[in-house]
């Protein structure tokens, strides 16, 4: 049964599932209905189209144990989709568009992640947002879940219920190292950070 966490906890991924090599990180969102544009329903990353759809970003940053970026091919996102090392898979824009299911998936192989990569940190940012005007208070539902590949159990979900109105980046988790066994943080901090490389720089 998955646990469902709260923010700030941290749970064992490795040492409660013997053997748990591959995972899909799933993240998804939900627009906050407004009455405009049909749906508004978020397009796909770098969207067409619309000023009125949110166009939210799942990456991952790869850090050292100092959780800093020592490669920009280490960030792992929408312009760059696959680790060199090939242990980070992200599969894209949205994958399932309106209701209840990710919106976007990242495919981690744990026993592929190098030695130096202590943490992974997920994060969701809204494209253009400053252009556009938009921010957090404009998505609910937020969530990042995390599945056994291996039999498509679910371990666990952090669903993000904070008021992040003002906010137009997320840090929404990280999976780290630690004593040899991975370990998932539900993290849920909101930032005023308005685009990837300006996250970024708060890892180098």
């Amino acid at each position: 049964m998955a646990i469902n966490l709260q923010k700030g906890q941290k749970v064992d991924l490795t040492k409660g599932n013997p053997g748990l090599a591959k995972l899909m990180v799933g993240l998804g969102w939900d627009p906050v209905e407004n009455g405009k544009s049909g749906g508004g329903f978020l397009k796909g990353i770098l969207g067409g189209g619309g000023g009125a759809n949110i166009d939210c970003d799942a990456s991952v940053f790869l850090l050292d144990q100092n959780k800093k970026l020592t490669k920009k091919e280490n960030l792992i996102y929408f312009g760059n989709l696959k680790s060199k090392c090939g242990s980070v898979r992200h599969m894209g824009d949205n994958l399932t568009g309106q209701g209840d299911g990710d919106d976007e998936q990242i495919h981690i192989e744990l026993n592929k992640v190098p030695a130096d990569i202590n943490y992974m940190v997920f994060v969701v940012n809204i494209y253009d947002c400053a252009k556009r005007k938009q921010d957090f208070g404009m998505i609910k539902n937020a969530f990042i879940r995390i599945l056994n590949e291996a039999n498509n159990q679910e371990l666990l979900k952090f669903n993000l219920t904070d008021n992040y109105a003002g906010k137009t980046s997320l840090i929404v988790s990280e999976v780290y190292r630690h004593n040899g066994e991975w370990k998932f943080a539900a993290v849920g901090e909101g930032t005023t950070d308005t685009s990837l490389g300006t996250l970024s720089k708060r890892f180098v």
